[in-house]
């Protein structure tokens, strides 16, 4: 994921790396794409090698000097391919540990159960406002034009955080009615 986000923010407009860092960042990109920021300089690395991206220019700052990436041909074609890759990939993701805590939950005092619980919708609510604050950022980044298809994965996001806020939700419910989760 971090290579095609790397040449999707190339295929933009040549960049620095750290361009290209601030950028994902500022879109939040770790939460949504899954990919590590720090892993950027690693991919461009790797790009260059395999001739997908080249240095187009060198800027020299005071006693610095950075490099100026842009996509190449090989790049353009590459980036599309990950594209597909991405599309037809399965992205079905279960809470699975979420799930197994629930499963095993009557082994607690039901007290302790509900406690860390309320944990998780405190983590899940933060999360919600995260993702409208990045969702924010991103609508003034683009002077209110967000694309259709980016608007279709926040407002996504959003629905997933909510389904798992209304199950944590539920389950601390039923904890609270039956003071035996056997």
């Amino acid at each position: 994921m971090t290579k095609l986000l790397v040449l999707a923010m190339l295929g933009l407009k040549p960049m620095t790396g750290y361009d290209i860092k601030v950028m994902l960042e500022m879109n939040d990109a770790e939460r949504w794409g899954g990919v590590l920021i720090g892993s950027i300089y690693n991919a461009l690395k790797k790009l260059e090698k395999d001739g997908y991206i080249e240095v187009a220019s060198i800027e020299s700052t005071g006693h610095r000097q950075k490099a100026i990436y842009q996509i190449t041909d090989k790049g353009k074609a590459y980036e599309q391919d990950l594209i597909i890759e991405a599309l037809e990939k399965s992205s079905v993701v279960y809470p699975t540990t979420l799930y197994s805590g629930v499963a095993f939950a009557f082994k607690l005092p039901n007290e302790q159960a509900s406690h860390a619980l309320e944990k998780q919708r405190e983590i899940l609510e933060d999360e919600e406002k995260a993702i409208a604050a990045g969702y924010q950022a991103k609508l003034n980044a683009m002077q209110g034009e967000i694309p259709k298809l980016t608007q279709l994965a926040f407002d996504n996001m959003l629905e997933i955080v909510k389904v798992q806020l209304k199950f944590v939700n539920q389950a601390i419910q039923i904890m609270e009615k039956d003071n035996s989760l056997n």
